[in-house]
């Protein structure tokens, strides 16, 4: 099923290519504009809090018969299976302490994983990591991985972005990625996202000029944002562009 999902990910790529190729004047039947350019395809891999499906993606607290040796062990076959998948790069997703991160690390050594990888943690106080581990420690763990090629956030409220941004470039010159969620609360004793806790797209995509005047290179949307959101980020991220001096 890993396998397969990249797979899917690399025929939709392929799929959109050969429209490109294919449209006319470069616009569809719909009256969108097709533009051919480079499209990455990244294979996510979740943390061991996921796994245990009891919400602990979102406290980082796995108790203490769960060690680095534990995390690497869990990890070791899924990491090596999305290596020699297709995937351009790894993204290693909602990664809420430190030992998690020190576990990815060394699984990129000891495999020799020549993919490159992003690292993405989350936070609920705009400081710390979910666990209450330092995001600053965390973000230069990553840091010292020439392995890994990105560090950021995702599944992390908006309204908490900026400051872990400027966290983040204390210890690295990395490009810095920001995917957050809609800013909803999530409940994991019913495993459901609280409705009417968040921020709307226009609310959400009115944070993107700031993100990236802070310093965030790549941006997205994770959790309970919608294709709305998306094409708003793009519209966003478009007219930056446009705007910047020649």
């Amino acid at each position: 099923m890993l396998r397969r999902s990249v797979e899917i990910a690399c025929e939709a790529r392929e799929a959109y290519t050969k429209r490109c190729k294919e449209a006319q004047h470069d616009i569809d039947s719909s009256g969108k504009v097709l533009k051919q350019r480079p499209i990455i395809v990244a294979a996510s891999v979740g943390s061991y809090g996921a796994y245990l499906a009891d919400g602990s993606e979102y406290s980082g607290i796995y108790g203490e018969a769960v060690n680095l040796e534990t995390l690497k062990e869990f990890h070791r076959r899924r990491v090596k299976i999305l290596a020699e998948s297709g995937a351009d790069l790894i993204a290693f997703e909602t990664i809420p302490n430190k030992v998690e991160a020190q576990a990815y690390v060394e699984l990129l050594e000891e495999e020799n994983i020549e993919v490159p990888a992003w690292f993405a943690f989350n936070s609920k106080d705009g400081i710390n990591v979910v666990s209450g581990d330092s995001l600053i420690e965390c973000a230069t763990i990553a840091d010292r991985s020439k392995r890994v090629v990105a560090v950021g956030i995702n599944c992390t409220p908006p309204r908490f972005i900026h400051e872990l941004i400027s966290s983040i470039r204390k210890v690295t010159t990395k490009p810095i990625l920001i995917y957050p969620n809609s800013g909803e609360c999530y409940d994991a004793e019913i495993k459901e996202w609280v409705h009417n806790t968040g921020v709307s797209d226009d609310d959400f995509v009115s944070y993107v000029n700031k993100w990236c005047d802070a310093g965030a290179c790549l941006v997205g949307g994770c959790c309970r944002t919608t294709p709305n959101t998306i094409r708003a980020i793009y519209k966003t991220l478009a007219n930056r562009s446009t705007d910047a001096p020649m």
